[in-house]
This record gives C-alpha cells, sequence and structure tokens, in this order.
C-alpha cells in the first residue's frame, strides 16, 4: 500500500519508487555522457595532453559513482554497504578532480607557471587519498540503516553527521576553492584584454567574442557543483533540523540533480573544442559523402564545402582523362 510509511522518514513505497526511476534515470545519463569522454582519451591521441587528462581523470571519477549509484539495492545489506562507500568514494574524488584542473590553470594562467606536468603525481596522492582517508572516516558511523533509493545516505543521526562531515564539508570547501581561483584567473586575463586593447588601435571582433565565450565557459564550472549538490545540502540540514519527516520533492531534486553531476561535468569539462574537432575528423575519414547532407550544420566537418568542391573537381578530371583516352 502506498498509504503504508516506509523506513524512509515519511516516504511511501510509491515515492521511493519514484525516487528511485529517477535516481536510475539520472545517473545512466552522467555514466553515458562520462562514458563518452573516457572513449574519446582512449580512442584519440592527440587529446592525450595533461589538461586533458585530468578531464580523463574526472570523467571516469564520474563513469564509476554514476555506475555505482545505478546498481546499488537498499533491500540487500552487502550489496548496499558495497554501492554505499564505492559511491562516497568516487563522487569525493569527482569534485577533487575538478579543484586540480582549477589548480593547474590558476597556476599557468595567474602564476605563468609551467611545472604542472611534473605534479600529476601529487594530484593522484591528493585525490585518491583524501578520498580513501574521507570513505573510512564516513565508516565509523555507519549504522547500516539506510533512507530512500541510495545506500549512501544514513538514518541514525552519528551517520548523519559523519556524512554530513566527510562529504559535504569538504564539497563545500571544494566550491569555494574553484570559485575563487576561477575568479583570480577570469579578473587576470580581463586585464590583460583591457591593456591590449589599449596598446593597440584596433582588436580583432572574432578574437575577442571567443574569448569571452571561453571566459564565461569557465565561470560556469564552480556553479556546476553548485547546482549538483545544493538541493542535497538543504535535505541534509533539513533531515538534521526534522528527522522524521521526509519532503518528497525535496528528496526529488536531491536524487536528480547530484546524480546528473556526471553529465554536467562530462559537457562542461569535456564536450570542448578539441574533441569536437577530433570527431569531425573521424567523421570525414569514415563517413560516407552522402551522410553528411543529413547531418545538422554543427556537426559537419568545418572543411565539408572543400572535400566537395575537392572530390567534383576529381571526378571532372577523371572524365577528362577518360574521354581523352577514348578519341585517342
Amino acid at each position: 500500500m502506498s498509504a503504508v510509511l516506509t523506513a524512509g522518514g515519511g516516504l511511501t513505497a510509491g515515492d521511493r519508487s519514484i525516487l528511485t526511476a529517477i535516481n536510475t534515470s539520472a545517473s545512466s545519463l552522467s555514466f553515458v555522457g562520462s562514458t563518452f569522454i573516457v572513449l574519446c582519451y582512449c580512442l584519440f591521441k592527440e587529446l592525450r595532453k595533461f589538461s586533458f587528462k585530468l578531464v580523463f581523470y574526472l570523467a571516469l571519477s564520474d563513469m564509476l559513482c554514476s555506475f555505482f549509484l545505478i546498481v546499488g539495492d537498499p533491500s540487500k545489506g552487502f550489496i548496499c554497504d558495497a554501492q554505499g562507500y564505492t559511491t562516497h568514494f568516487f563522487c569525493v574524488a569527482s569534485f577533487l578532480w575538478t579543484t586540480t584542473i582549477a589548480f593547474t590553470l590558476h597556476r599557468t594562467v595567474v602564476k605563468h607557471k609551467t611545472d604542472v606536468e611534473d605534479l600529476e603525481a601529487m594530484f593522484h596522492l591528493y585525490v585518491w587519498g583524501t578520498s580513501l582517508v574521507v570513505t573510512v572516516i564516513r565508516s565509523f558511523g555507519n549504522n547500516h540503516s539506510h533512507l530512500g533509493p541510495w545506500c549512501w545516505t544514513q538514518a541514525g543521526m552519528k551517520g548523519k553527521a559523519v556524512h554530513f562531515l566527510t562529504f559535504y564539508a569538504p564539497l563545500w570547501g571544494a566550491i569555494l576553492y574553484n570559485g575563487f581561483t576561477y575568479f583570480q584567473v577570469i579578473r587576470m586575463l580581463r586585464n590583460a584584454r583591457r591593456m591590449a586593447v589599449g596598446m593597440s588601435d584596433r582588436v580583432d571582433q572574432f578574437d575577442n567574442r571567443a574569448e569571452l565565450k571561453v571566459l564565461n565557459r569557465w565561470g560556469y564550472y564552480p556553479l556546476i557543483l553548485i547546482g549538483s549538490w545544493a538541493f542535497g545540502t538543504i535535505n541534509r540540514i533539513h533531515d538534521f533540523i526534522e528527522p522524521g519527516h521526509k519532503i518528497f520533492w525535496l528528496s526529488a531534486l536531491d536524487v536528480g540533480t547530484a546524480a546528473l553531476m556526471g553529465l554536467f561535468n562530462s559537457i562542461a569539462y569535456g564536450f570542448n573544442s578539441s574533441v569536437r574537432k577530433a570527431i569531425h575528423e573521424r567523421l570525414e575519414l569514415f563517413l560516407p559523402e552522402r551522410i553528411y547532407r543529413w547531418l545538422p550544420s554543427n556537426l559537419r566537418p568545418k572543411n565539408h564545402h572543400l572535400i566537395m568542391h575537392q572530390q567534383q573537381q576529381q571526378q571532372r578530371s577523371e572524365m577528362v582523362s577518360l574521354k581523352t583516352e577514348e578519341q585517342q
């Protein structure tokens, strides 16, 4: 009966089914998006630069986090506990990798350092080591009683406190760090742009639009974590205040936005101009010419018309040579 309350703090069985469906659907989208970025890195050699390598590690963490969000089952003890720990580990690793990307950009643009590639081993120690430590600490508050469609959230007050301290506290620390770092990077680039405009009579309008687009894109990066975890943070705080009362719409937004983090990251960090260029080059090599006509204009290679012109010229030259041979 849907009117019968479950152990989920006032949620009905129907509510839990809806939350489970939302979690599975959103996590599947994130899994597909993250897997796409991982495959692009593995298949396209030109993408294996240090900057995109960090994006690869971010996508890999998101992919595994999404996978374990899908396979968890709160009705089974061992599988539920395994999902709780692995989800915690890889979700923490995900937002920690975003801080390494922000740090790399800040060190390169603001401090003008070129030694970021030498710091890769330190990045791995920082991300995987921190994720492991907070996951182990989280196990101290595990009372094996879970809520909703996730085995990640816990029912006991001690478990909630430990979960908040080992996940949401470092999460918002990462959000603040990313926001401050990108603010400094964007401010410096804009100041440099103003100096260039003052020293030059004319600035290329196309380059100006391109730079503004990049700056705006960087400004969105901290918003991804905020959008993904704001409702989850509010929901955890509400659980502290009223532990026996769950708000369904807040839980739905919590589950849905958090599970979409991998998709948001794959679009913002991964699907950049380098990835699109690599895909366009493969389309030119493997797709027949007639298929290009049915593709949207934004998915066609930039030199599509040049390729068509060259092929037409080649066909004409072949026809001319054939006619010449027939006349001889």
